[in-house]
Parts: structure tokens; C-alpha cells; sequence
């Protein structure tokens, strides 16, 4: 692992995944001043005060609306990337994210909800339009970069670095949100615009980087360019190995145009590796996990934790995060993909069962103690397996697949993220303790998919990981 290497990892992580994570979770702590503003808005406009039902889907459409704008920004991954590059395509994609903070720190002074929501959605557009998850930066183009410039041996080390940060990005908007920094009402408008930072420093150091040797040789057909990135990225001369490597996939390409999404779609020879996607992107979505980031302090509000203790509680959701999150990344070159993504799974569904279970007998385990935060901090322990489908996606096609199944698995990330947010506060209503069973059956259904049906792919190369699939 060269410097080189490792500098240009941590500064898209930063300045992209981190970001997601942050947006994740951002809108949860401050929901309490986000309605009050609303509420008041609405009130010097029209008379009168919004009604419970229409607050609550007022405020749900805010929370989602993050994921529709990156479901939208999903679809455009594969222009960007052909068009611009890896690089270009994360540095054009950094100004949106200066466009949302500043609708979003000034909607307030400006008493406008509008610019609020707007901001939101296009957060979520920066986090979806550049090609971990589904994806957009982050999860797209991130986990795409990171796996072209890394070696094999390195591919699953360097491809879960985004999801650690995504970790970080939830830690600090927990950590900012508690009452002595950002946590008091007057600073919700700087709290969802402090993203501004990192996303302003990849914009400035992102050019001193160079681009994916794998996309200058097999996509620009520009030899001298991918040798000379591959020296400044593996910090040595001998490449030619690499190179060659490279070559031959570009030769087994040359006949083969990239293909589209609908070509995709109906390729047969790739049909395995298409649904596997699908299953992957889709799980991680529908695992629970994105409910508890959205929705963390009504949760343990619901549950009975005092309301001077839910931002403790709720950063200590996110140092587990991130130690689960460092420990995936650490082991996965030894212990390989399908075991982490199995054995995540596995453990998120019966977490989920577990809070089902704590809430139907908290009275009766722990009488006048709160049981259902015990069990809620538990799916998040696993989060290393969101960052591995993102991974995998990149792995699982050669150069003419990967943007065609990088827009398909985003396309299904952000719509099943959006169904999340917007539904899981009228689903828990309805269904209460047991809403956390669905999560549990999709959970253990992804688990037995990939045990079935996806191999290991660590240490292989691309037309090795094919080859397996044929």
C-alpha cells in the first residue's frame, strides 16, 4: 500500500462517501427545530398551524427526498463517467453539494421550507450522480475509482474505505448534533451545511491526483497515460504486468461496445451477475439500516430513553458503527466477500428480530426499563456489509458492464432508500413492534441468495470473476 495510493482513497472518501453518511443522518437529531419551522412557516403564511398527519408527511418527504434526488442523479452515472472520467466526474459533481448548502443554510433567514427540501434533494444528487452505494459518489464512482487504480490483492481493502467513512460521516453528524456543539436550535442551519468542508477540499486537492489507469488505457486507449498513473499509484516501474493484464481485457473488449442498461438487461452471459446486483443493492437498502439512521432518536424516543440522554445514546450507535465498519475493512482480504456479506446479513435479521421480540416483552424482561435501544444498536454492527455490494458490482463485471450495472444497482439503491425513509414512520405506526420482521425475512432471503449463488471473489481478476460466472 504506497502513500499514493492511500492519500487519494482517504481524499474521495472524505470528500464523497463521508458525505453520504453524513446526509444519512444529519436530518435526524434537529427533526423536533425542523418541524417547529414548518410549522411556524406555515402559520405566518396561511393562519394557522399544520395538522400532525400532514407535519409528519411534510417532514418524511424531507428525509426522503434525499434519496429521490440521488435516485435521479443515479441515472446520469454512466454519462458522467464516459464523459468526464472517474476524477471528473466526482470533481463536477462536488459543486452540487456548495449549491445544497447554501439552500439550506440560508432557508431559515429566508423563512422558506422550499429551499430546505430543494437542498435536500440535491444532496442526494451529489450522492448519486457520479459513478460503496448504489449508487452515486459514494457509492458509485468511489468504490469504481478505488477499484481500478487498486492491485487485486488490495481491491477489497481499498473498495470498503468508502463505506468506512460513510461510517464517520454518521459518527459526526451524531457527534455535531450533541447539545455543547451543534445540538441547540438556532444551529440546524449550519448543522446541515457544515458538508461544505469536505466537499470544498476534494474540489481543490482532486486535480493533483491522476485518473483510473484502468479507464485511460481500455476507455481512452491512452497506453503512456495508464503506465504513468500506474508508477505514481504503485510507486514502481515495474507495471508491465499490470499493463498487460489490462491489454487483454481491452482486446477481449474491442469487438464490444458498452453496452447500455437495457442491453444489460436482456445479456444473457451476464444474466447472474445482473440479479446479483439487483440482490445485493437492494438488501442493503431493505435491511433496516437506512430506518434507524433516518429515524434514530424517534426510535428511542418511542422506546422510553429520557430526551437529555437520546443524543449520547444515539452517538453511541455510531462508535459501534464505525468499530464495526474498521474491523470489515481490515478483515475482508482474509476472510473474503461472501462471508462478510453473509454473515452481515445474518446478523442484521436477527437483530431485527431481536427488536421485535425485546419490544413485545420490554415490560415483562426489564420492568420500567427501556429494552428496545439495547436491540436497536444492534443492526448497525454489521454496517461493513453495505459498503461490500458496491464492491462487489465493480468485481462482478468487465469495463463494458460495469456503468450499465453501476446505474441499475443506484437505481434500485435509491429507490428502495427513498421507500425506506418515506414509509418506515407510517409502517412502524401501523405495524409497531413488528415491522422489524420484514426487515428480518429480506435480511436472511439476501444471506441464502449469496451463499446459493454468488462465489468468492476475492484475489481474482475481472475476466477470472467472469469466467467462474460462465
Amino acid at each position: 500500500l504506497t502513500l499514493p495510493l492511500l492519500s487519494v482513497t482517504l481524499l474521495v472518501s472524505f470528500g464523497s462517501s463521508m458525505l453520504y453518511g453524513y446526509n444519512l443522518a444529519v436530518v435526524n437529531s434537529p427533526a423536533v427545530d425542523i418541524k417547529a419551522f414548518y410549522n411556524a412557516t406555515w402559520s405566518r403564511r396561511y393562519g394557522h398551524g399544520l395538522s400532525p398527519s400532514l407535519l409528519t408527511l411534510l417532514y418524511s418527504l424531507t428525509v426522503s427526498i434525499f434519496a429521490l434526488g440521488g435516485l435521479v442523479g443515479s441515472l446520469h452515472v454512466g454519462v458522467l463517467v464516459e464523459r468526464y472520467g472517474r476524477k471528473g466526474a466526482l470533481s463536477r459533481s462536488a459543486l452540487l453539494i456548495l449549491l445544497a448548502t447554501g439552500l439550506m443554510g440560508f432557508s431559515r433567514e429566508l423563512g422558506s421550507p422550499e429551499m430546505l427540501i430543494i437542498g435536500r434533494a440535491i444532496t442526494g444528487l451529489h450522492s448519486g450522480s457520479a459513478p460503496c452505494a448504489p449508487p452515486g459518489i459514494c457509492l458509485s464512482v468511489v468504490p469504481l475509482y478505488l477499484g481500478e487504480i487498486a492491485p487485486k490483492n488490495l481491491r477489497g481493502f481499498l473498495g470498503l474505505m468508502p463505506s468506512i467513512f460513510i461510517c464517520l460521516g454518521v459518527f459526526f453528524a451524531q457527534l455535531l448534533a450533541l447539545p455543547e456543539l451543534l445540538g441547540k436550535d438556532r444551529f440546524w442551519p449550519l448543522f446541515l451545511s457544515v458538508v461544505a468542508i469536505p466537499a470544498s477540499l476534494q474540489l481543490l486537492l482532486l486535480h493533483c491526483f491522476p485518473e483510473s489507469p484502468r479507464y485511460l488505457l481500455i476507455e481512452r486507449n491512452d497506453v503512456y497515460g495508464a503506465t504513468k498513473a500506474l508508477h505514481w499509484f504503485l510507486g514502481t516501474p515495474d507495471v508491465q504486468d499490470v499493463i498487460k493484464e489490462m491489454k487483454e481485457e481491452q482486446r477481449s473488449l474491442s469487438s464490444v461496445e458498452m453496452v447500455s442498461v437495457w442491453q444489460l438487461l436482456r445479456d444473457c452471459s451476464v444474466r447472474w451477475q445482473t440479479l446479483s446486483v439487483v440482490v445485493l443493492n437492494a438488501g442493503v437498502q431493505l435491511s433496516g439500516i437506512d430506518a434507524i439512521w433516518f429515524y434514530t432518536n424517534t426510535i428511542f424516543e418511542n422506546a422510553g430513553i429520557p430526551m437529555s440522554q437520546i443524543p449520547y445514546t444515539t452517538l453511541g450507535t455510531g462508535t459501534v458503527e464505525v468499530v464495526a465498519g474498521l474491523i470489515g475493512c481490515l478483515t475482508i482480504e482474509k476472510l473474503g466477500r461472501r462471508p462478510l456479506v453473509i454473515t452481515g446479513f445474518c446478523t442484521i435479521g436477527v437483530c431485527s428480530a431481536g427488536i421485535t421480540v425485546s419490544l413485545l416483552l420490554q415490560d415483562l424482561l426489564m420492568p420500567g426499563v427501556p429494552a428496545k435501544p439495547v436491540a436497536s444498536t444492534l443492526p448497525l454492527s454489521p454496517c461493513p456489509t453495505a459498503g461490500v455490494p458496491f464492491l462487489m458490482t465493480a468485481e462482478l463485471f468487465t469495463q463494458s458492464h460495469r456503468p450499465a450495472a453501476y446505474i441499475v444497482g443506484g437505481f434500485l439503491n435509491w429507490l428502495c432508500n427513498f421507500t425506506v425513509g418515506f414509509l418506515f414512520p407510517f409502517l412502524e405506526m401501523s405495524a409497531g413492534a413488528f415491522c422489524y420482521l420484514v426487515f428480518c425475512g429480506i435480511c436472511l432471503l439476501v444471506a441464502l441468495y449469496v451463499y446459493l449463488i454468488i462465489p468468492e471473489t476475492k484475489n481474482k481478476t475481472f475476466m477470472e470473476i467472469r469466467h467462474i460466472f460462465a
